[in-house]
């Protein structure tokens, strides 16, 4: 079985790379199952309804979340009834949407799971706690278990990572929106990358407009960060393979998509 996964789609110039290029990735790398990270596809916080029913058209089959789940306010009226969208698992008891999907693909369910870290992000529920009781639950129904870690800290993303290998199929990070190139097979099978890195602007720092970003630092007075909307733009994505039965996983590949590194069919 094969899982592409697509990092963070960043505004509008992200979800125009998506609609490009998702089809395109789906020809060529034949997933059976698509998974895209959408907590910043609206304005670069948050998503709409109307964003999510895209997603799902152009070829997404579960759509997971992050610290800014919130952030559009008319999540709270459609949540529930997004069926294919996750948030953190972590997130406290009682709090709206689910952080667990399972997917049939050809006959093989497959669980995916959400969750946010801690470090240097606002404190909410233990992740390492909460994985411990998404895998036990999600054992009984299926063997191949994919988490997306939405987390700021290597450190945090490591240790999860570690500390589930041989349990889940994969641990791929989300968050940071820059692509590491430390995609790897962990020693108990679990297919592991710090980071997947994002959809949106190439000429941006992490999708946002470089000049405020730069002011800020310069000047540490307030600025307003806005989604850069002209200019370049990537996709950054992962494929991992998995066999079906263990749900170890085979081979990790990433994808990196910008006027730099052209995509090729």
């Amino acid at each position: 079985m094969k899982i592409l996964f697509v990092g963070d789609v960043v505004g509008s110039p992200g979800r125009n790379q998506l609609e490009t290029y998702l089809p395109k990735l789906k020809q060529k790398y034949q997933p059976q199952l698509t998974i895209v990270n959408g907590e910043n596809a609206a304005s670069g916080k948050g998503i709409t309804e109307k964003i999510y029913k895209q997603f799902l058209s152009w070829g997404a089959d579960v759509i997971t979340m992050g610290n800014h789940t919130w952030d559009k306010k008319e999540i709270f009226e459609f949540i529930d009834e997004a069926q294919n969208m996750i948030r953190p698992a972590n997130f406290p008891e009682g709090t709206p949407g689910k952080g667990l999907q399972y997917i049939n693909c050809n006959g093989i369910k497959v669980a995916v799971i959400n969750l946010q870290g801690r470090t240097f992000l606002p404190a909410i529920d233990d992740p390492f706690r909460k994985i411990d009781e998404l895998i036990e639950q999600a054992k009984k129904e299926t063997s191949v278990i994919f988490v997306d870690f939405h987390a700021e800290a290597t450190s945090e993303k490591q240790a999860l990572a570690w500390y589930v290998d041989g349990r889940v199929s994969a641990v791929v990070g989300t968050h940071t929106h820059t692509q590491t190139a430390d995609e790897r097979i962990l020693d108990g099978g679990t297919a592991y990358i710090t980071d997947v890195g994002m959809t949106g602007p190439y000429d941006g720092i992490l999708g946002t407009d470089r000049q405020a970003v730069i002011k800020k630092f310069l000047t540490s007075l307030p600025v307003r960060f806005e989604v850069t909307k002209e200019g370049k733009t990537q996709l950054n994505a992962v494929v991992v393979e998995i066999n079906d039965q263990s749900g170890k996983a085979k081979t990790i590949q990433r994808i990196l998509i910008n006027d730099d590194h052209p995509f090729f069919v």
